[in-house]
């Protein structure tokens, strides 16, 4: 009789005799997973971090119009607790609405957004004079002075970015 072929037919290759080690397997992908996550770390860093000083951007008429939907949705419902049944309502309620009934709302957004220019103004000339105070070096880009050293050392760097 012949041996049967296929998925359930057991494997007497030479394979399958051979032991496994299964620590060698698990050291290397321990190894790329370790790579890995360096990677991320690096790209992190490499983003510049958000300034806290600087002013919120405003909310669009839209937004404004949600701000007041939200509390009027939740005292018509107060037993609904998902956020998108919210957000899906007031969508729906602002398309409904006529140019007439949006007026104010984007009133309101074009006021928040002359206030949000006046701050960003005033934000972007104190960065400026803080940026005056610095060294002569600021000018320059950092690159730029790390070339000038490694020109004077001799040496020949390569930076790839990805």
């Amino acid at each position: 009789m012949k041996a049967a072929k296929g998925k359930g037919a057991p494997k007497t290759s030479r394979e399958v005799l051979k032991p496994v080690d299964d620590r060698v397997v698990g050291k290397r992908k321990a190894a790329a997973r370790a790579d890995n996550s360096s990677k991320r770390k690096a790209k992190k860093e490499k983003r510049a971090k958000k300034d806290p000083n600087k002013p919120k951007r405003p909310p669009s008429a839209f937004f404004v119009f949600l701000e007041e939907f939200r509390k009027e949705f939740k005292k018509d419902n107060p037993n609904v607790k998902a956020v998108s049944a919210v957000g899906k309502a007031g969508g729906e309620r602002w398309k409904s609405l006529t140019e007439a009934e949006k007026a104010p709302y984007e009133a309101k957004a074009a006021k928040r957004k002359t206030e949000y220019e006046k701050q960003l103004r005033a934000y972007n000339k104190k960065q400026e004079s803080t940026a005056d105070d610095g060294d002569e070096e600021s000018d320059r880009s950092k690159s730029e002075v790390n070339d000038e050293d490694d020109e004077a050392s001799g040496e020949v760097v390569l930076f790839i970015q990805l």
